[in-house]
C-alpha cells in the first residue's frame, strides 16, 4: 500500500513538472535564438550597454518590431516596388534565386490565408501497407507525376515523432488517404506525444495510462 501511494505521488508530481520544464526549456531556447539578433546592433545601441545587464526577450521584441514595420512598408505601392527591385536583383544570381524562390513560395503558401498547405490532417499507410500514421496535406497534385503513374496524387508530409520538424515528403494516390476531422494542432499534439495525447481528449490514452506498477 505504501509503495502504491509513493508511486502515485511521484507520478502526480511528474505530471506537473515535466510539461512545465519542457515548455520552459523550449521558450528559453527560442528566446535565446531571437535574442541573438541584438548582436546585429552596434555595441553602443545594445540594451546591455545602457542598463548594464542582460534582459531576456528583448531580441524577440526587436524581431517582432522589424517584421511589423517591414509589413507596414511593403503594404503600400512604394514598398512593393522596392520588393520587386530586390527580387529582380536576386533573380540574377544563379544559386540564390533558386533558394529565394523556393523559400518565398513556401512562405506564401503557409502564411497566406488562402493557402491550403498544412490545413488538413490525414491518415496514410506508411511505411508499409497495414500500418497507419498521421500526415499533413501540403499541396495539390503534380500533373507531371500523375501522367506517369496514371492516377490522381496528393502531396503530403509525414512528420517524425517526437520531432515533427523532420519527416518525409510523399506523393500518394488520393484514394489511399483518409481525411480526419481534427485540427492541425490536435494532430501535432498526438505526434509530439507519440500517441499519448488523443485528439478530442485532454487525458492521455487509456493504453498509456495503464502502465505496470513499479
Amino acid at each position: 500500500m505504501l509503495k502504491l501511494k509513493i508511486r502515485r505521488y511521484l507520478v502526480a508530481g511528474l505530471l506537473v513538472w515535466v510539461p512545465l520544464a519542457v515548455t520552459l526549456a523550449m521558450v528559453k531556447f527560442l528566446v535565446g535564438i531571437l535574442d541573438s539578433s541584438l548582436l546585429l546592433l552596434p555595441e553602443e545601441f545594445q540594451p546591455e550597454h545602457w542598463v548594464g545587464f542582460y534582459i531576456p526577450g528583448l531580441g524577440f521584441v526587436l524581431v517582432l518590431l522589424v517584421v511589423f514595420f517591414t509589413g507596414v512598408i511593403v503594404a503600400n505601392l512604394f514598398g512593393r516596388k522596392l520588393v520587386e527591385l530586390w527580387e529582380t536583383i536576386l533573380a540574377r544570381i544563379p544559386l540564390v534565386r533558386s533558394i529565394y524562390s523556393g523559400a518565398k513560395q513556401v512562405a506564401e503558401t503557409m502564411f497566406s490565408g488562402a493557402g491550403k498547405s498544412f490545413r488538413k490532417v490525414v491518415m496514410v499507410q506508411y511505411p508499409r501497407e497495414g500500418i497507419w500514421t498521421l500526415a499533413f496535406v501540403t499541396g495539390e497534385s503534380w500533373q507531371v507525376a500523375e501522367k506517369h503513374v496514371g492516377t490522381e496524387l496528393i502531396n503530403i508530409y509525414v512528420p517524425t515523432t517526437p520531432n515533427p520538424t523532420s519527416g518525409f515528403f510523399l506523393m500518394v494516390p488520393r484514394k489511399d488517404i483518409i481525411e480526419l476531422d481534427i485540427s492541425v494542432d490536435e494532430g501535432l499534439k498526438m505526434i509530439i506525444s507519440m500517441g499519448v495525447v488523443i485528439p478530442g481528449s485532454k487525458k492521455p490514452s487509456s493504453s498509456s495510462a495503464q502502465s505496470p506498477a513499479i
